[in-house]
């Protein structure tokens, strides 16, 4: 073990109670209120996702922990301090989805001089191998594929040895084995009592890593718990079959929900095709399916995914809601610490880690 993750080790061990949290914060854009009276936590060890639909307040809350803005009401804190204060910034790293790095520079040229903004940075050989950039630390940033930028940005993010590490569409452009090998260097420093704040659209992705799952929609807190207590909240089975029956008569069966067709996946000389089906009650559609089609073949039965509990939850939220305004007024850039042009003062965030407007904002939440 390094010196680094000792350091950082005992580091996590001695906060008491949670590294982040916002605490009934309210953000207010003009008139339109992008998160209200939002409570939650991300504790030493833990990976949280944050979930919703764009516009639902997810890099609002991002940027309120990054003391990229503040809030209109409540209280954010970061291990136990204002967001921006310098022991807090220095013990966190951030991928934030939409980032500009110079294209000139080489990628080992990057790492160096992001790492020269931490006291404690993490080893520039380390850092190669958690983002997979071997080999690529003499090309420049303006020469890589979107893969490749998206694991040279991941290794930004990594340059401070950080406590907590905040995720924004983090395998956005990555192929499988990317994807693959960014979540095993996630498990690695989460098993070292290092923390992860999640936002993605990819719900696989959400699935896989966090064990905790924060659902906003409009601005509030709608569901929060493990992804198997998400995926609890929605009654309801997935069932999988090959059958003749048309969509009309599946969505004619009693509980039925939606029925997606595959119509790529057909056999029998084209007479069955693949079915997805989401029903209240499993068992009695089982019954009506082989009832119907006494040739079905290919049935399956499964609990309902963490992308259906979501399009249930947000779609109940949404229901009960009434329309807001369909716009964001302009967020201001938080201005460097250091000069212009330069880099930033200690403790300020990395040139990667600076705020967005308000557009750039309202795609990516």
């Amino acid at each position: 073990m390094t010196g680094n993750e000792i350091l950082r080790e005992s580091r996590a061990g001695r906060q008491a109670g949670p590294i982040a949290e916002l605490l009934s914060v309210s953000k207010n854009y003009g008139s339109v209120a992008a998160l209200s009276g939002v409570d939650f936590a991300v504790r030493a060890g833990e990976v949280v996702a944050v979930l919703g639909p764009n516009g639902a307040g997810k890099t609002t809350a991002v940027h309120l922990l990054l003391g990229l803005a503040r809030p209109t009401a409540g209280t954010v804190r970061l291990f136990g301090l204002e967001p921006r204060h310098s022991d807090a910034r220095t013990r966190v790293g951030a991928m934030l989805q939409i980032s500009k790095v110079p294209e000139t520079l080489k990628v080992k040229e990057h790492l160096e001089l992001t790492r020269s903004y931490y006291p404690r940075p993490m080893p520039l050989p380390e850092l190669v191998a958690a983002a997979g950039l071997g080999g690529l630390e003499e090309r420049p940033f303006g020469k890589l594929s979107g893969g490749q930028r998206q694991r040279v940005l991941f290794a930004l993010a990594l340059c401070g040895d950080p406590d907590l590490l905040f995720l924004d569409e983090p395998t956005a452009s990555l192929d499988v084995e990317a994807r693959r090998g960014l979540w095993a260097s996630i498990a690695q420093r989460t098993a070292r009592g290092g923390s992860v704040l999640l936002t993605t659209h990819h719900l696989e992705e959400a699935d896989a890593l966090a064990g905790r799952i924060v659902l906003l929609d409009r601005g509030r807190i709608i569901a929060e718990g493990t992804p198997s207590e998400i995926k609890a909240r929605v009654p309801g089975r997935k069932v999988r079959c090959r059958t003749r029956l048309a969509e009309a008569e599946l969505l004619a069966l009693p509980g039925v929900r939606s029925v997606h067709r595959n119509e790529s996946e057909r056999s029998d000389g084209g007479e069955r095709s693949e079915v997805e089906i989401f029903a209240s009650a499993a068992e009695r559609l089982v019954g009506e399916l082989l009832a119907r089609d006494p040739e079905l073949t290919g049935l399956e039965v499964h609990g309902a995914d963490l992308e259906e509990a979501f399009l249930a939850l947000t779609s109940r939220g949404a229901a009960n809601a009434s329309p807001g305004p369909a716009g964001r007024p302009p967020v201001a850039e938080v201005p460097a610490a250091g000069a212009a042009g330069g880099p930033p003062a200690p403790g300020a965030p990395a040139p990667h880690m600076r705020s967005k407007t308000s557009s750039q904002e309202e795609v990516a939440a």
